[in-house]
């Protein structure tokens, strides 16, 4: 996923939405199940400054729903989470669910009548950088990629 807008741990707060877009098409065989550019959203978590949070910054984003074939199609994912210590000890550690930052990769598995039924892998295939933070305080700019990894399946109707 491509953030829509940049996300902070100062700006933003717990229950805040963003919106974001599909990096790359999800693929089940050679069908395409998501297309690139699909709108996705997501919530804040967690966002905590520098200085309210032990010392330290954190910002926890989760996806809640993706759009495909022009429907909304709710997600349950794991939380993509950043922390920064404060006093100059740099630390950028994944909190949530193992899920690391980079484009979106998984795809959809199973069938059903009218249905794709599966499991979204977005698991994470390494890291393509790290939030940028200026004083500590966590900063993710639009445009960024970030990796969410479904917890549930997914049913996509045709």
């Amino acid at each position: 996923m491509r953030t829509s807008q940049a996300l902070g741990s100062k700006t933003n707060q717990a229950g805040d939405t963003f919106t974001a877009t599909v990096a790359r098409p999800v693929d089940v065989g050679s069908v395409v199940a998501i297309p690139d550019g699909s709108s996705a959203t997501g919530t804040v978590v967690t966002a905590h400054p520098l200085g309210r949070f032990k010392g330290g910054a954190v910002l926890a984003l989760k996806l809640t729903s993706v759009s495909i074939n022009g429907q909304s199609v709710s997600v349950d994912t794991a939380s993509v989470a950043r922390s920064e210590k404060g006093k100059g000890k740099r630390s950028a550690t994944l909190i949530g669910g193992g899920a690391g930052l980079g484009a979106i990769i998984g795809g959809l598995a199973g069938g059903g009548k009218g249905a794709a039924i599966g499991a979204l892998a977005g698991a994470g295939a390494g890291t393509a950088g790290t939030a940028f933070t200026g004083n500590k305080d966590i900063v993710i700019p639009a445009e960024y990629a970030l990796s969410f990894k479904l917890l549930k399946p997914v049913e996509v109707k045709k």
